[in-house]
C-alpha cells in the first residue's frame, strides 16, 4: 500500500504514542491528536475469497457485541466482520445495489438489537434481524401528498428515537425528512428542498442526538455544507456550519460526533459542536469525492470520499470511502 510522506499527516513522537500494549512500529501512520489520536491499520479487512468488497456506497454500524456490519452494492449486500477484520457472515442478495443508510436499535423484546436500513433503488425502508430475517418493509410515504409516484422516493438514511419513532431522509429524492411511528406508519414531513434555515439539500444522513436532555435530530445537509438541527416533531432548531464540506453521515460516541465528509476527510466535533480535529484530509482535491480512484492511488492515512464512519466500544474508528472497488479502513485509537 502506498504511504504518503508523513509531513502531510498528524504524527506524534513515538515516545508518547503508546496504546498501553506493544509499542507502535516506526512507520505507523498516525492521525489526529490528544484523546482523538488514531493509528491507521493497514490491510485490515479480510474479504471472503480475497476479492474486492464491491462498490461501498452505504454505511457501517457496530452492534453491542462489537461486530461490524457494513453494506456493499454487490453480492451479499449486508456483511458482518469481527474487529480483527475476519468475516462472520453475509446476507441480502436481494438487496444488492442500493442499501445506503443503516442504524441499530434495541429489539422491542429486549433481546439484542435489530437493524433498520434504507434502499434508494427499491424506494423503501426495512426492519430486519441481524442475521437477515426481514421483519417488515415500507415504501414511499404517499400519505404525505408530496409524491406523484413511489419512484420519486429515494431514501438515504434512517434514525430511531428512544421512544421508537423513526425518521427517514429522502436525500436522493425530494429532500424531505419523514417521521413515522415504531411500526413505520407515516406521521409528518419536514425540511424540503432549499438553502434557507430549515430547508435541506441532499439530507444524506440522520442521527438522533442524545447528548442533550431532550434528544434532537441532526441532519447531514450535504449540499448545504452543514448539519441542520430539528426537534423530534420536525421543528427547526438551528445549524452547525463552517467546518464541513459535504457531510455524509453522523454517528455519536459519548459527547463526540464523527462526521464522514465526502470531500476527503473525517471530522470530529465535541459536546458543544466545536471542532476537535479533521482526520485524513486529502491534499489532492482531484481525488476527493471521486468514486473511481484506483487502488494504486490509495494512500495510507488519507481518505478519498468518506461516506460512513462508526466507533466501536473501545473508540476505534471504522471509515467507509465511497469507492468502486470497496474501501473500508480501521483507525485504532491510541490511548493517551
Amino acid at each position: 500500500m502506498t504511504r504518503w510522506p508523513l509531513l502531510l499527516l498528524t504524527v506524534l513522537p513515538l515516545a508518547c504514542a503508546s496504546t498501553g500494549a506493544d509499542p507502535l512500529p516506526a512507520d505507523a501512520v498516525l492521525l489526529g491528536s490528544g484523546e482523538h489520536t488514531y493509528v491507521w491499520v493497514d490491510d485490515w479487512l479480510a474479504v471472503p475469497g480475497g476479492g474486492d468488497l464491491g462498490n461501498t456506497h452505504g454505511e457501517i454500524v457496530v452492534d453491542d457485541r462489537g461486530l461490524i456490519h457494513l453494506s456493499t452494492d454487490e453480492g451479499q449486500a449486508l456483511m458482518t466482520f469481527r474487529e480483527d477484520g475476519s468475516f462472520v457472515s453475509g446476507w441480502g442478495e436481494q438487496f444488492a445495489n442500493g442499501v445506503h443508510g443503516m442504524t441499530l436499535a434495541p429489539d422491542a423484546d429486549g433481546d439484542g438489537q435489530v437493524l433498520y436500513f434504507v434502499h434508494f433503488n427499491r424506494h423503501e425502508f426495512v426492519k430486519a434481524t441481524l442475521d437477515g430475517e426481514v421483519l417488515w418493509r415500507r415504501g414511499a410515504p404517499m400519505a404525505s401528498g408530496l409524491y406523484e409516484s413511489e419512484e420519486q422516493f429515494r431514501p438515504t438514511s434512517i434514525a430511531v428515537a428512544p421512544d421508537g419513532t423513526l425518521f427517514v431522509a429522502d436525500g436522493y429524492g425530494l429532500h424531505w425528512v419523514h417521521r413515522y411511528d415504531a411500526e413505520g406508519q407515516y406521521i409528518n414531513s419536514f425540511g424540503g428542498p432549499g438553502s434557507e434555515p430549515g430547508q435541506l439539500s441532499t439530507p444524506h444522513g440522520l442521527l438522533v442526538d442524545t447528548r442533550t436532555d431532550t434528544p434532537q435530530l441532526l441532519v447531514a445537509d450535504r449540499e448545504n455544507h452543514r448539519l441542520s438541527i430539528f426537534d423530534l416533531t420536525g421543528q427547526f432548531v438551528g445549524l452547525i456550519e463552517g467546518m464541513l464540506r459535504r457531510p455524509c453521515k453522523i454517528q455519536q460516541r459519548g459527547e463526540f460526533l464523527v462526521i464522514p465528509d465526502l470531500a476527503g476527510r473525517v471530522t470530529i466535533l465535541d459536546g458543544s459542536n466545536r471542532l476537535v480535529t479533521h482526520l485524513g484530509d486529502n491534499p489532492d482535491a482531484s481525488l476527493r469525492a471521486v468514486n473511481g480512484v484506483p487502488k494504486d492511488r490509495w494512500v495510507d492515512g488519507l481518505f478519498l470520499a468518506p461516506h460512513s464512519a462508526a466507533w466501536d466500544a473501545k473508540g476505534d474508528l471504522y471509515v467507509m470511502d465511497w469507492n468502486r472497488w470497496g474501501r473500508v479502513n480501521k483507525l485504532r485509537r491510541v490511548a493517551r
